[in-house]
């Protein structure tokens, strides 16, 4: 019976003994080592509860669309489109037209108001542009006092508003215009054909009375 009890307590011995090294062994094991960062430009996977930064600028080409200026006569571009390097990164995400206030704001081309309303202050009207995909292209005008309303449909040279003051241009009062498709900010003198980004409209000269003539048109 003693010989037993001895093998007893050499065993709990033991288990106790094994149990204490695994939790000092434990307790002595260095941490884990971190997961990589993610990449630049991206946050973490989406596993991990994250998602992914928007799209940089898409390298789209503009169908010339518009049919007017959104002030009417050709104006001074005071600030051209400077797309930035990354979605967040520094840049001037339309471009900025010299007008009056006052001066009416017209819709380049036919689509749909889809925000009509003030937005940090200001107002804003944006039109998605008919037949141009989905999303569609969609052209945001400031600051605006509105004359529209959301859902309208509007047509090349239609009335959005009147420009009003602001502070984007700090040396001149300015209509600041912005084009995008989705997340992806565009140049919105894209829109614009050839004749109309032309310093002086097309006009015909007249014909000299010396030029010879063909007798008859082929």
């Amino acid at each position: 019976m003693r010989e037993k009890r001895t093998r007893k307590a050499g065993r709990a011995g033991w288990t106790l003994c094994a149990l204490a090294g695994a939790v000092l062994g434990a307790a002595a094991a260095p941490d884990p080592p971190p997961a990589d960062p993610p990449a630049p430009g991206l946050s973490a996977s989406p596993a991990a509860g994250g998602s992914q930064d928007p799209p940089p600028v898409a390298p789209e080409e503009v169908p010339h669309l518009a049919r007017v200026w959104p002030t009417g006569a050709r104006p001074t571009v005071l600030r051209g489109w400077e797309p930035p390097a990354s979605a967040y990164g520094p840049g001037h995400r339309g471009v900025d037209l010299a007008a009056a206030v006052g001066a009416e704001v017209r819709s380049v081309a036919a689509g749909r108001v889809s925000f009509a309303g003030r937005v940090a202050g200001r107002g804003v009207v944006s039109v998605e542009l008919s037949g141009t995909g989905d999303p569609p292209l969609r052209t945001t005008f400031q600051p605006v006092a509105s004359t529209v309303r959301k859902g309208d449909e509007v047509t090349a040279g239609a009335p959005l508003g009147a420009l009003t003051t602001g502070t984007h241009c700090p040396d001149a009062t300015c209509l600041h215009w912005g084009l995008r498709r989705g997340r992806a900010y565009l140049d919105p003198l894209g829109l614009l054909p050839p004749w109309l980004l032309a310093p002086h409209p097309p006009r015909l000269l007249p014909v000299p009375t010396d030029l010879p003539l063909p007798k008859a048109w082929p």
